[in-house]
């Protein structure tokens, strides 16, 4: 027994195949697919690329710092930190 879509069964799932077969023309559905085809396998491709992306910067060994490193966000500033009422120039005028 095949499964059902949407409560369909294969007497009305052929019905519809000829109406689309009759509407569009075999050339045609068969340009569909083949079009259909390239485009999900380039978007398969294009996933496996960014994925790979992902993972090579995350492996690199550049962006983590070294057990006797601290990372930015934990290191001390070079500069004092300055007033910023100091760099205000406005001209009342």
């Amino acid at each position: 027994m095949t499964p059902l879509i949407f409560n369909l069964g294969p007497m009305e799932l052929v019905i519809i195949l000829v109406i689309v077969l009759l509407l569009f023309g075999g050339s045609r559905l068969a340009g569909l697919g083949k079009s259909t085809g390239r485009a999900l396998k380039e978007f398969k491709e294009e996933t496996k690329d960014l994925k790979g992306d992902k993972k090579s910067e995350l492996d690199a060994p550049g962006d983590q710092p070294s057990a006797g490193q601290q990372s930015s966000s934990q290191q001390t500033p070079q500069s004092p930190i300055q007033d910023p009422a100091a760099n205000d120039v406005r001209k009342d005028g």
